[in-house]
């Protein structure tokens, strides 16, 4: 009797050492393994980082956590006395904490525990300016909150929360908010409303737009113009560049002030289990852009942006084609996104080159596109072996699939038919590596109910999309599908619903259709 309640009494003890000591990851390299083994493609091994059992408290650094003073330094130190002990874990406890941009470093996890909210301050004189890239064209920007240089072997996991403040940085149209949410958005952050009602934080953003001739990227010859523009310079939230051995777990990234996740030039990249989001009306608020990178993992992760949720990008027009690393070797699967211009993109800075993508399993509801490849004239770089299976989605205010070759930077149904029409009939020039080029593309096993319209090929007459396979598709719609500008394209047990219209319409520009 004695001996059993021993038994009973070391077993008790050991379980309650391991539901009170944290689990720092749970993600395993089984769990990897598996889904790279899955690909249709020779994908390479993704190893799951690891870290010494050396734990760093930032409360023991004197990280506050009441949110009243800043605990910048406090969580740095932490992680820079991780990073020189040979690495380990860096603990934020529960608590709400301020901080200015952190920089992670070789062999180190940042681990935030549950109740924990990591808040970005949104003070310009913490985010420094510095020589970076911005939607693929190199630029000066500020300092991203979360950001890593060629550091390797690291994560950040648990079960916190990083806000980015970004309410503060992006510009804001009076059109995409109410009348109480707008006066409320203006009495509490002031700024500066432009005549054709945009919010902009001060008069630097006002003066830098002038500056832009691409889109968000202010040309600026002046060096002492930079400081005056410094809120117009808003960050990717976490900006990670030539990093590796990297994972992202169980955590939310929200209000980003421009991307809210951005790999760069990385490899061997886990995201799982993630939350990301940011409000529907937030500008260049993306959730991830693997930009250049390869061997990744995005599996059970949930995105609800106001812009592209899921997105590959590898640099634009000549710095793209210049730099020319292709993002290659992705796999993403189980992922829910609620909102977004795309659910998963591939564009439009695609110039270095897109291949070897494997999305399965995916659920988009709300997206304002689902299934969306996008360039345009100027971009070269190639898109090639994609490999989409098991996806569903629902309430698609535009196409379920759409290829857009003519893409002119808006968001889908944001563009006039007059302004498409203007690109369209503009006169063909000759390819050249100016060209981008999407081809050799497998979506199979798709079902989409209430969607605007089913399908849109739209190529370039110079470089038609080539050699598509569409395989057991079954979409209800208000419209069809409608293909232009495709050679090479496969059509098997593909059923589409319209309510008005033909179901299939085939353009005297596609050629080498196969239906069954």
């Amino acid at each position: 009797m004695k001996k059993q309640l021993s038994i009973m009494l070391l077993s008790a003890a050991i379980m309650s050492a391991c539901t009170s000591a944290p689990k720092y990851q749970t993600t395993t390299q089984r769990d990897i393994n598996r889904l790279t083994k899955s690909a249709c493609f020779e994908m390479p091994r993704v190893p799951v980082p690891s870290f010494p059992k050396r734990t760093f408290n930032a409360a023991d650094y004197g990280a506050d956590p009441t949110g009243i003073v800043l605990s910048t330094e406090a969580i740095q130190m932490a992680i820079d006395d991780c990073n020189a002990a040979g690495g380990g874990t860096v603990i934020i406890p529960e608590g709400i904490y301020i901080t200015g941009p952190l920089t992670l470093k070789s062999n180190v996890r940042l681990y935030t525990a549950p109740n924990s909210l990591i808040i970005f301050s949104h003070d310009l004189d913490l985010y420094e300016i510095f020589d970076d890239w911005f939607e693929g064209i190199p630029t000066k920007r500020c300092t991203s909150p979360l950001n890593a240089l060629n550091a390797e072997n690291i994560a950040i996991t648990g079960h916190g929360t990083f806000n980015g403040n970004g309410d503060w940085w992006r510009p804001l149209k009076k059109a995409k908010m109410t009348d109480g949410q707008w006066k409320k958005h203006l009495k509490e952050k002031g700024g500066i409303v432009t005549e054709n009602n945009i919010w902009y934080p001060d008069s630097g953003s006002v003066i830098a737009q002038g500056y832009c001739v691409d889109q968000n990227v202010p040309v600026i010859t002046d060096e002492a113009l930079w400081p005056q523009v410094k809120s117009f310079l808003r960050p990717v939230m976490l900006h990670f560049v030539g990093c590796k051995n990297i994972l992202l777990e169980g955590v939310t990234f929200e209000n980003s002030p421009a991307w809210n996740l951005h790999p760069m030039c990385c490899e061997n990249i886990i995201l799982r289990d993630l939350n990301v989001r940011n409000p529907w009306y937030s500008q260049n608020g993306d959730g991830v852009d693997v930009e250049s990178c390869k061997n990744v993992v995005i599996s059970h992760c949930s995105f609800d942006v106001g812009d592209d949720a899921i997105c590959m990008k590898s640099g634009k027009d000549k710095p793209g084609r210049d730099r020319g690393i292709p993002t290659e070797n992705v796999i993403v699967d189980d992922c829910v996104v609620y909102h977004g211009h795309g659910g998963f993109v591939c564009g439009s800075e695609m110039s270095g080159g897109i291949k070897n993508v494997q999305v399965m399993n995916n659920l988009y509801i709300g997206t304002d596109v689902g299934l969306r490849f996008k360039s345009t004239r100027g971009r070269g770089g190639v898109v090639e072996n994609i490999f989409i299976k098991g996806v569903n989605m629902v309430n698609i205010p535009n196409e379920g699939l759409l290829f857009d070759l003519f893409y002119g930077g808006k968001g889908a149904g944001e563009e006039t038919e007059e302004e498409l029409a203007a690109r369209m009939n503009a006169a063909a020039p000759e390819a050249s590596e100016e060209t981008p080029a999407f081809r050799n593309i497998v979506i199979e096993d798709i079902s989409g109910t209430n969607i605007k319209r089913a399908i849109y090929f739209n190529g370039l007459p110079e470089m038609k999309i080539q050699n598509v396979t569409l395989r057991n598709i079954v979409i209800c719609s208000t419209y069809g599908a409608l293909f232009r500008q495709t050679d090479g394209l496969t059509i098997e047990d593909v059923l589409i619903s319209p309510t008005e219209g033909e179901a299939f319409t085939l353009a005297p520009t596609v050629e080498n259709v196969r239906i069954n």
